[in-house]
């Protein structure tokens, strides 16, 4: 017989969660660390990146990031940091900035497609760029828009 486990122990996604990997154009989750993620100790995700993804059948989230490690200038917005992590994660390109993840550990603040960004908690996003120090990245708006 299974053991059954507490409603706490049970880590998933919320509802507006894009389940599976989307394709080009398709929607895709934007998402921030919650404070369970550990910041100090990871090697994976870094302070200030655009973090993507979607939801999978296990409860789990797979995310592509992007934090400009490399310091590329048209990188600088948090904007193009989800767009480039994005586009990498539409095109299957290979990656090491990729993450099956606990759902805990991500929150998720938006929306992400082929057209552009709806933050749906604008806040939190501003609360993870403030924690980085990269509050001069922000997006000017809710809505970041790519294609007219």
């Amino acid at each position: 017989m299974s053991e059954e486990k507490s409603l706490s122990a049970v880590s998933t996604y919320s509802k507006d969660t894009p389940v599976g990997h989307p394709d080009i154009d398709g929607r895709a989750g934007v998402f921030v660390p919650t404070d369970d993620f550990d910041l100090a100790n990871t090697s994976t995700i870094r302070k200030g990146a655009g973090i993507v993804g979607f939801g999978n059948p296990d409860g789990s989230l797979t995310v592509y990031f992007e934090a400009n490690r490399f310091d590329e200038s048209s990188l600088h917005k948090w904007e193009n940091k989800a767009r480039k992590a994005y586009d990498r994660m539409v095109m299957r390109a290979p990656t090491v900035s990729k993450a099956k993840i606990d759902a805990r550990m991500l929150e998720q603040v938006g929306i992400i497609d082929g057209m552009g960004i709806s933050i749906k908690q604008p806040e939190r996003l501003q609360q993870w760029l403030a924690l980085s120090n990269a509050l001069d990245t922000a997006p000017e708006g809710a809505v970041v828009q790519w294609k007219k």
